[in-house]
């Protein structure tokens, strides 16, 4: 919801970099943690110019020597921004999600990411993770899954039990 204002006021890294602190503290504040936030964005904005000339890179161990971006973060960069399935993005959802389907016994998200590239094609490695998301944030929600409406309740280990 601030990334339109955000992108409006500091439309590249350089802006980004250059930034007042406070007003872009402003611009975020709604996020939570925005102190932390504004530091890290400003930081990376800065590695960005001075590493990449202002682009946010296109390969995974590039990325992860931004500020705050770990695989989940490069994998959701790589996957979206330039179709690039290096890996499978395992957010809060995925992570839920994989327990109740019974694709893993992991509780680590690197393990877990591990597991699905195992058992999935790259080619959906992306798609998978976005699927997923989607039917976490939607239907299969942490405190109260919606089993009932649920496509995928003739098969799941869990359905009924959260």
């Amino acid at each position: 919801m601030v990334t339109p204002e955000l992108f409006k006021r500091f439309p590249d890294a350089r802006a980004l970099a250059t930034a007042e602190t406070p007003e872009l503290e402003s611009i975020i504040r709604s996020t939570g943690f925005y102190r932390a936030k504004a530091k890290s964005i400003q930081e990376t904005a800065r590695a960005l110019v001075r590493d990449f000339h202002g682009k946010v890179p296109e390969e995974m161990d590039q990325l992860l020597t931004l500020r705050g971006v770990a695989r989940k973060t490069a994998n959701v960069v790589l996957g979206t921004a330039y179709g690039k399935p290096e890996g499978v993005v395992v957010d809060t959802h995925v992570k839920r999600l994989c327990f109740r389907l019974g694709l893993t016994d992991e509780t680590d998200p690197g393990k877990i990411e591990k597991d699905l590239m195992a058992l999935l094609p790259r080619e959906q490695w992306i798609f998978f993770g976005h699927a997923l998301i989607w039917h976490g944030r939607r239907v299969c929600k942490a405190p109260a899954p919606d089993c009932e409406s649920c496509l995928m309740r003739t098969f799941c280990p869990r359905r009924g039990v959260v």
